[in-house]
């Protein structure tokens, strides 16, 4: 027996951050006639913990988000920012600071006319506000837990087999399926990628003073260590995220240590800006590495967020780049779908992974600057990056320059 083929508009592959928000964004669009695109998001997890299918299961990631100001303004467009913004910290200060050199910068959201520069929050507040937002959009279909079994592509459409044997057809498929995308293997699509020889240790932690909504930066001689507000229930504002970045060995001898050997270690490197840590919590490590498809778009099929780009965290840019993508991507589609015509015509899809190159090129290149200069050792290059540092905390057209483009603009 032949299992009839479902036929939709676009299948997401991967109901992960990137695949909530692209659904979402695509859910709001209609053809010429009005009639709302019918999406389907296959997704490997189960999208419920729970018989009452009120909080998602979907494994977001423990980490926190640096969401620039351009982002919290699309999530409003979204209808998603006015579910989460309580349990987003603002970022109304950036501290940047060179340990044990001269150098240092501050960025404030009044000299850029802003509430704030950002906002810090937990991966998993924003994955289950899209994920409750897509279960009000009958437009929107879950087939999870299931997996992409086969791809074939065809000159109108795609088909997609699934591992429960499903059958799927639509005109266009986006891969969200992240940095070992399945998608991109399907179509053999070879990626650029670069070990930073790097780590990153991540945790919550708890100040002996509050955060006052300030966001640090500081370079050590292993690499850059970030503390992020947070919001907590007590709302001592005394909650920050960890992400420590150093060298592999140095991780390793860190995630040893206990609690307050770890504690004591991170006041020596951070410094006494926030007073002594108080409490240490659950500790996570990771590689660091770039991974960067060397197309963004193939046949029929888009690749959006880490499955098109996986950055270094050192200037929080990752979802955010992946975030306008969706924006651009939806704002193609929109024109395409007024004009009646083919929304994913590979003609349009070169338009558009032309518009975003630029982009990537731009964060992918500060991100590695910013690697380079500021995990090295080198005398040189310490003097020339606290001499930056300066001009950039003097220089206010350099300042906002870096600013906007780190907001979002």
């Amino acid at each position: 027996m032949v299992n009839k083929k479902q036929q939709v508009d676009v299948i997401i592959i991967g109901g992960g951050l990137s695949g909530c928000l692209s659904a979402l964004a695509l859910s709001t669009l209609t053809t010429s006639s009005g009639t709302p695109l019918t999406i389907a998001i296959v997704e490997a997890s189960d999208i419920h913990a729970n018989s009452n299918q009120e909080t998602s299961a979907l494994h977001f990631d423990s980490r926190v988000l640096a969401l620039s100001h351009g982002s919290a303004n699309y999530l409003k467009t979204l209808n998603v920012w006015q579910a989460i913004h309580s349990k987003a910290a603002a970022i109304n200060t950036i501290h940047i600071s060179d340990q044990g050199n001269y150098g240092k910068a501050r960025m404030y959201a009044h000299e850029h006319h802003v509430n704030a520069l950002g906002y810090v929050i937990e991966m998993a507040t924003l994955g289950d506000a899209l994920v409750q937002a897509l279960q009000k959009a009958p437009n929107v279909s879950w087939f999870a837990p299931n997996q992409v079994a086969n791809i074939d592509w065809h000159s109108t459409h795609v088909d997609i087999q699934l591992d429960d044997q499903q059958l799927l057809q639509a005109a266009l498929i986006l891969g969200c399926d992240g940095s070992q995308s399945k998608c991109r293997q399907f179509a053999n699509i070879d990626v650029v990628t670069k070990s930073y020889q790097q780590t990153a240790i991540i945790a919550n932690v708890r100040f002996e003073k509050p955060h006052q909504h300030i966001a640090y930066e500081r370079f050590t001689e292993h690499g850059p260590l970030a503390i992020l507000p947070l919001t907590d229930q007590d709302n001592s504002g005394q909650k920050c995220s960890l992400v420590w970045t150093t060298t592999p060995e140095h991780a390793d001898y860190l995630s040893q240590l206990p609690n307050e050997g770890f504690a004591e270690q991170l006041n020596q490197t951070f410094g006494y800006w926030l007073g002594v840590v108080e409490k240490v919590g659950k500790r996570a490590s990771y590689p660091l590495d770039l991974v960067k498809a060397n197309e963004q778009v193939f046949h029929r099929m888009v690749l959006i967020g880490n499955a098109s780009h996986t950055i270094h965290p050192i200037a929080g840019q990752g979802f955010n780049l992946g975030l306008r993508d969706v924006s651009e991507l939806a704002a193609v589609m929109a024109k395409q779908l007024s004009k009646n015509e083919d929304i994913a015509s590979f003609a349009q899809l070169s338009r558009y992974a032309a518009t975003r190159a630029k982009d990537h090129q731009q964060i992918i290149g500060l991100t590695d600057s910013l690697v380079a200069l500021f995990s090295n050792k080198h005398t040189p290059l310490i003097v020339g990056r606290n001499v930056g540092l300066k001009v950039l905390n003097y220089c206010q057209s350099l300042k906002s320059s870096f600013v906007n483009k780190t907001m979002g603009y």
